[in-house]
């Protein structure tokens, strides 16, 4: 980290690296789309990259990281709201591996769900789930107190459950 911060760029291309997968799918389950999800993406690590220098410690790297991830993700949302949304493109029936359609179409399913959510749950919800931080790391990237954490991961999770017509099961799914 230290190396990073002091413009070493292999420790900074390491340092990337080592959490770009996850920051990525903080993005994809905020914004639902893997367009989306890239484009927010490049803007955490833009703003990560930027942002270095300033990074006092405080926070973990990685509570640090999501907190960017998340804001990215929700200006993301935003433009996506100014601009008109494509028509949604069919599968062509090509997969005939049962298993894999039924996977895919829960991903679906749970990504239709969680962009029915608002930000505030949406955000509570994949960062316990996905990221699996824990309530005090998603209060601090949240700037809420954990009681507010625990509140909105549980209607969250509540409003999935009722989305994803009663399973459970689903709703903890990466």
């Amino acid at each position: 980290m230290a190396q990073a911060r002091s413009g070493d760029t292999q420790a900074l291309e390491a340092l990337l690296r080592l959490h770009q997968g996850r920051l990525f799918a903080v993005c994809r389950r905020m914004t639902g789309s893997d367009a989306d999800a890239a484009d927010a993406l490049q803007d955490t690590l833009i703003a990560v990259v930027r942002g270095l220098p300033r990074f006092d410690g405080r926070s973990s790297f990685a509570t640090w990281s999501y907190r960017i991830a998340v804001n990215a993700s929700l200006d993301e949302l935003r433009a996506r709201s100014r601009r008109p949304e494509p028509d949604e493109a069919a599968g062509d029936g090509s997969c005939t591996a049962a298993d894999a359609m039924d996977g895919v179409a829960d991903r679906l399913d749970i990504d239709s769900a969680l962009r029915q959510l608002t930000p505030e749950f949406r955000v509570a919800v994949v960062l316990r789930d996905v990221c699996e931080l824990d309530y005090a790391e998603i209060a601090e990237v949240l700037a809420v107190p954990p009681g507010t954490v625990r509140s909105r991961i549980a209607r969250g999770r509540a409003a999935l459950v009722a989305l994803l017509g009663g399973r459970a099961e689903a709703v903890t799914a990466p």
